[in-house]
C-alpha cells in the first residue's frame, strides 16, 4: 500500500480528532498567542466547510500555559497546586479565545473537560461519549482538555497526547492528527545533520533503532516525540491511524497531502472502554491469583471470584481499578473492583455461593466482572 493511498484514507474520515500542543498555541512568555490559535482554527474551519465535511473534535493544551504570565509565573510550576491555579485562570482565557476565533466562522464552542476516572467507569464512559456525539450532531466544536483544576496526580492522564488517542478511541474517530513544533518524526535528533522524516510507519519494528527525544522545545508542556509515539501506538492498535505533523501544517495534513509522518493502524476498530481501564487508569490496589484464577481470567475470558484471589493489597473502594498479579507477582490484567479493600479478606479462597449463604445475596457476585476487566499479558 502506498503512502498516497494511505493519505486518500485520511481524506475519507468521517471523524477527527486534532490535538494542538502548548508549545503551538502560546508565546515562549507563556501567554496564548492569538495568531497561532486563529492560524489553528482556521484549518479546521475549513475542512468543516467542505461539502463532505467530517466531523471534527479538537483536543487542546494551553491551560496551564495560558495562566502562568496573568499569575505572574515566569515558567510551569512543578507542585500540582500551583499548577491547578494555572489551569484555572488559563481554562478559561483558552476558551475564550477559542470561542472567539471560531465565532469568525460561525461555529460555537462546547468545551469538555475530563479526568481519567471520567472513562474508565461505565457510566461516565456513556456520558462522555453522548456529549461528544450530541455537541457534533448540533454543530457545535467540542474543545477537551484534561481537568487540570481538579485532577490529582494518581488520576491525570499525564500528557495530552495520550487524552487525545483516547478521546480518538471514545469518539470513534477515523483520524487522530497530532500537531506538535516539530513537523513529524525523525530518525534522529533533528536538529542534527544527517538526519531525515520517517513518512511512514507501518508498525512497532519501523521504530527499532530510532532516537526518541523526550522534551519540546518551549518547555511549556509535558509531552514531547515519545508521549506522541506512545499515543500512537494507543490509537493505531485501536484501529486509528494517526498523522503527525507540525501545527504550522495543519491545513496540508487535513487536506490530505503527505505532510508529516503517517502511523499506519496496527489493530482492528473497537468501541470497548477498556482501552482507558488500560491506558488511563492509576490502580489503587492489587489482588493476588493462583493458577486456576490466572488462567480462567487471561485464557478464559471469564470473571475473578473469591475463591481465585489468595491476597488483597492496597487502599481501594468498590469501583477502582486495581491489578490483577499472577503467583509470581507479575501483573496479567487490570479491572474493576467490586469490593472494599476492607471487605475482601473474609472472601477470599470461598465459593460465592458460600458466601450467600453466610452473608446474604449482595455477596454473591464477581470481585471483577470480565466486562469491567482487561487483560495486560497472556
Amino acid at each position: 500500500m502506498t503512502d498516497q493511498t494511505l493519505r486518500q484514507d485520511v481524506l475519507a474520515a468521517r471523524r477527527i480528532v486534532v490535538k494542538v500542543g502548548s508549545s503551538s498555541l502560546t508565546t515562549a512568555a507563556g501567554g496564548l498567542d492569538a495568531d497561532r490559535v486563529d492560524a489553528l482554527v482556521d484549518a479546521i474551519a475549513k475542512v468543516r466547510a467542505r461539502p463532505d465535511a467530517p466531523d471534527v473534535v479538537l483536543v487542546s493544551s494551553g491551560a496551564i500555559a495560558a495562566g502562568l504570565s496573568p499569575l505572574g509565573l515566569d515558567k510551569r510550576p512543578k507542585d500540582l497546586a500551583r499548577q491547578q491555579a494555572a489551569a484555572s485562570v488559563g481554562q478559561g482565557l483558552l476558551v475564550a479565545r477559542y470561542t472567539a476565533s471560531f465565532a469568525r466562522y460561525g461555529i460555537r464552542v462546547g468545551q469538555v473537560l475530563l479526568t481519567a476516572e471520567d472513562a474508565s467507569r461505565r457510566a461516565h464512559y456513556r456520558n462522555a461519549y453522548r456529549t461528544l456525539d450530541q455537541l457534533l450532531a448540533m454543530g457545535a466544536m467540542p474543545v477537551v482538555n484534561e481537568n487540570d483544576t481538579v485532577a490529582t496526580a494518581e488520576i491525570r492522564f499525564g500528557d495530552n497526547d495520550r487524552l487525545a488517542a483516547l478521546v480518538a478511541h471514545l469518539v470513534r474517530a477515523d483520524l487522530l492528527l497530532l500537531l506538535s513544533d516539530v513537523d513529524g518524526l525523525y530518525d534522529g535528533d533533528p536538529a542534527k545533520p544527517g538526519t531525515s522524516r520517517i513518512e511512514t510507519v507501518r508498525g512497532p519494528h519501523d521504530l527499532d533503532g530510532i532516537e526518541i527525544g523526550s522534551v519540546g522545545k518551549a518547555g511549556v508542556g509535558t509531552g514531547g516525540m515519545v508521549t506522541k509515539v506512545e499515543a500512537a501506538r494507543i490509537a493505531t492498535g485501536a484501529g486509528i491511524p494517526v498523522v503527525l505533523t507540525a501545527s504550522s501544517h495543519a491545513a496540508d495534513a487535513l487536506a490530505g497531502r503527505p505532510t508529516g509522518t503517517l502511523f499506519q493502524r496496527t489493530g482492528s476498530r473497537s468501541a470497548d472502554r477498556l482501552l482507558w481501564l488500560e491506558h488511563a487508569s492509576t490502580p489503587r490496589g492489587a489482588l493476588h491469583l493462583d493458577a486456576g484464577a490466572v488462567d480462567a481470567v487471561v485464557h478464559g475470558g471469564k470473571s475473578l471470584l473469591p475463591a481465585g484471589v489468595t491476597k488483597a493489597e492496597g487502599d481501594f473502594t468498590a469501583g477502582d481499578p486495581v491489578d490483577l498479579l499472577g503467583e509470581n507477582g507479575h501483573i496479567v490484567a487490570r479491572g474493576l473492583v467490586n469490593f472494599d479493600a476492607r471487605e475482601l479478606p473474609r472472601l477470599l479462597g470461598r465459593s460465592t455461593r458460600e458466601l450467600a449463604q453466610e452473608l446474604g445475596a449482595a455477596y454473591e457476585r464477581e470481585v471483577v466482572h470480565r466486562d469491567d476487566l482487561v487483560v495486560l499479558r497472556g
